[in-house]
């Protein structure tokens, strides 16, 4: 927990009167973080950030100043980003893209599209023409790993919903050089997610770099942009042990030589990795009960408010804000940590041992930036939403 985060929980603590939940999100902490990933890269790579993860308009804004642009995935985040972030390029990627979205997009002058399919392609030729605008695309690739290791969500490497087979690529040129709408500026790979070792990954973008020199060679391509994705990862069970970014910026160099020397640009599309750090979700621990012999601690908020313990299937890491006046019901015990919702399913952290703990303390579950609020099923029960502040240069608002 930042000095920043610590000192505004305290604060609110000793205000609030009424069972307490809340997002926190530190942007001075996620300014500083992204500055340090884009110092990190070297020359020929760029930084984007994708929306999905967290679009919230704070978070947006602040990135503007040190990404180089921004990704949607679908229509509404087109929209939504080109409100709060109208003067950084926007790239549109994600499966089963509509033909208003299409038309949208290239109406909003996206810099490039990804490309999903021979379908999506085919509609995609009759959106331009019709428009009568030309439209960049990079084509969405799903390749054999070759013996790379994998992580534990893999979007590609194996039959996924995403990207192109690689036998489909011949016919895939062939409709883009039959097309005078159509320009294909590169190739987008995103095969794992959650990678949390540095290694795997740099022998994931050669991989990458190998398959593309070798399309350009054997169909004479003139390409200028390779997207490689995002995939870092956040270490929820080790918070610090998360992917080694800095050593993985030192040793890309060698990997990206020969990118350099055809003049691609390698462009970086990262979500998770860039915001999870920044946010924290609270919640008041409403009642500690014994259960056939195990501790819970119900809070004031639960799943429906923060999914990512749900959709991750893990212990989500978390401190406990004690009230000085509160006399602990239990100490040093194994605590599972639930919320308020009727499913035994509504768990955020399962048997965890905690030194001390009562009603009235208020949970701090970490890296709740990313994939967070966002994906949360918010409506479930018709339980009032966690409050927000944001903390920027040591000034805090709600």
């Amino acid at each position: 927990m930042t000095p920043q985060v610590l000192h505004k929980l305290q604060q609110l603590q000793q205000q609030r009167t009424e069972p307490f939940c809340a997002y926190v999100y530190d942007l001075t902490a996620l300014r500083q973080h992204t500055q340090a990933m884009r110092r990190a890269l070297p020359p020929g790579c760029e930084l984007f950030y994708a929306a999905k993860a967290n679009p919230e308009a704070a978070i947006l804004r602040t990135l503007s100043a040190d990404v180089d642009g921004f990704e949607a995935a679908s229509g509404g985040e087109l929209n939504w980003l080109r409100q709060q972030v109208a003067d950084k390029p926007l790239i549109f990627g994600g499966p089963g893209k509509l033909e208003s979205e299409l038309a949208q997009a290239i109406e909003q002058g996206v810099e490039v599209l990804h490309v999903e399919s021979l379908t999506e392609l085919n509609r995609l030729q009759a959106v331009a023409r019709r428009s009568g605008q030309p439209v960049a695309v990079l084509l969405r690739m799903n390749i054999a790993l070759e013996g790379i290791g994998g992580t534990r969500l893999m979007m590609g490497g194996k039959p996924t919903p995403f990207g192109l087979d690689e036998q489909e690529l011949p016919a895939a040129l062939r409709a883009i050089a039959a097309s005078p709408h159509i320009r294909l500026r590169g190739f987008h790979f995103h095969l794992m997610s959650h990678q949390l070792d540095v290694d795997n990954h740099l022998a994931l973008i050669r991989l990458y770099l190998d398959k593309v020199h070798d399309w350009c060679q054997r169909w004479q391509l003139t390409i200028d942009l390779i997207n490689v994705g995002g995939g870092i990862g956040i270490n929820y069970q080790q918070p610090e042990c998360h992917f080694d970014w800095s050593q993985f910026c030192q040793r890309l160099p060698d990997i990206t030589q020969r990118s350099q020397a055809h003049g691609w640009t390698l462009r970086f599309e990262c979500g998770r990795f860039m915001t999870a750090a920044c946010g924290y979700y609270v919640m008041e621990v409403l009642d500690v009960k014994k259960n056939l012999g195990e501790w819970f601690a119900i809070g004031r908020g639960g799943t429906h408010h923060f999914r990512t313990p749900a959709a991750q299937s893990h212990n989500h890491p978390f401190s406990v804000l004690r009230r000085a006046q509160n006399e602990p019901w239990l100490r040093d015990q194994p605590v599972t940590l639930v919320g308020q919702l009727c499913t035994p399913k509504d768990v955020l952290a399962r048997q965890q041992p905690v030194a001390a703990l009562a009603p009235g303390d208020w949970l701090v579950f970490s890296l709740a930036g990313a994939y967070a609020w966002n994906i949360s099923h918010q409506n479930f029960l018709m339980h009032s939403p966690p409050e927000v502040f944001w903390l920027d240069d040591d000034a805090a608002s709600a």
